[in-house]
């Protein structure tokens, strides 16, 4: 800030445009004014490492060495890393996928920027034996052993070959889904699907520089979610530019509306 600089962390696909996105649902609750948002869900899923291997794979093992950061009606709590999952259903392209807990930084920033009681941070990705293996890894292994960096190399270098071969089966799809719920009981979500994260991993960073090179991002250094960082008129501008290629991009909409299994509402009448 001394030197008059601006600059972004976390500007990503994940976190990154998932922060933003989530910025934007709370944004239009409150301007709605029905009811006060109450709890964010967080929802990621890549198909094997998305192309990133080894990198991904190191990340992925370092955070089953750390305890998960989540917040429940303000209070903070600890939880158990790939513990608590969930069928997530991501809409076209992706449909329902079993995600669980990790440790991510959006969690923070979403609760005490924006000011969510509740909030969670979910991840999973395929083909599902994967899945198993991260939940045995959490359970069996020791959190001494997963932090430390030169062992957590050594598993990366064990699995490798084996996670290249699959990633060029299961493909490199990505999706997000940001999930908001209100006291009034409305719940509304933002979904974002393409089909390879290699792409748009760089397609999200480059939205991010066009937005700091336009001057949207002050002196400092902000998370995506503050207005310093992403200056709220900016935001709609930086979703467009982040989500081209896309075969899935919703903000704003109900639950019923994009997943993929219609609901009953009673009498047959299915929405």
């Amino acid at each position: 800030m001394a030197a008059n600089v601006p600059a972004i962390t976390t500007a990503g696909i994940y976190p990154g445009v998932s922060n933003v996105m989530a910025a934007e649902l709370v944004r239009a609750a409150r301007e709605e004014g029905k009811g006060e948002p109450e709890r964010l869900r967080f929802s990621y899923y890549t198909a094997g490492t998305g192309g990133a291997g080894p990198t991904i794979l190191a990340t992925s093992f370092l955070l089953l060495g750390e305890d998960v950061v989540a917040y429940n009606k303000g209070e903070k709590v600890k939880l158990k890393p790939y513990s608590g999952m969930l069928n997530v259903d991501f809409g076209e392209g992706v449909k329902k996928k079993d995600v669980f807990l990790l440790n991510l930084p959006e969690v923070r920033t979403a609760h005490e920027v924006l000011d969510i009681p509740t909030v969670s941070a979910r991840f999973g990705t395929s083909p599902f034996f994967w899945n198993w293996a991260m939940a045995f890894m959490a359970n069996l292994l020791p959190q001494e052993f997963l932090r430390d960096r030169s062992k957590v190399q050594q598993l990366v270098d064990l699995f490798d070959p084996v996670v290249r071969a699959v990633d060029g089966i299961a493909g490199e799809r990505v999706s997000m889904r940001v999930d908001l719920d209100c006291s009034d009981g409305r719940s509304t979500l933002g979904i974002f699907t393409h089909r390879r994260l290699s792409v748009s991993v760089g397609v999200a960073a480059s939205a991010f520089v066009l937005a700091v090179l336009e001057g949207s991002t002050q002196p400092g250094l902000w998370f995506p979610e503050e207005p310093e960082g992403i200056a709220v008129e900016a935001r709609q501008l930086l979703l467009e530019r982040a989500s081209q290629g896309t075969i899935n991009f919703v903000m704003n909409k109900p639950p019923w509306m994009v997943e993929t299994e219609p609901k009953e509402i009673g009498l047959g009448i299915y929405l």
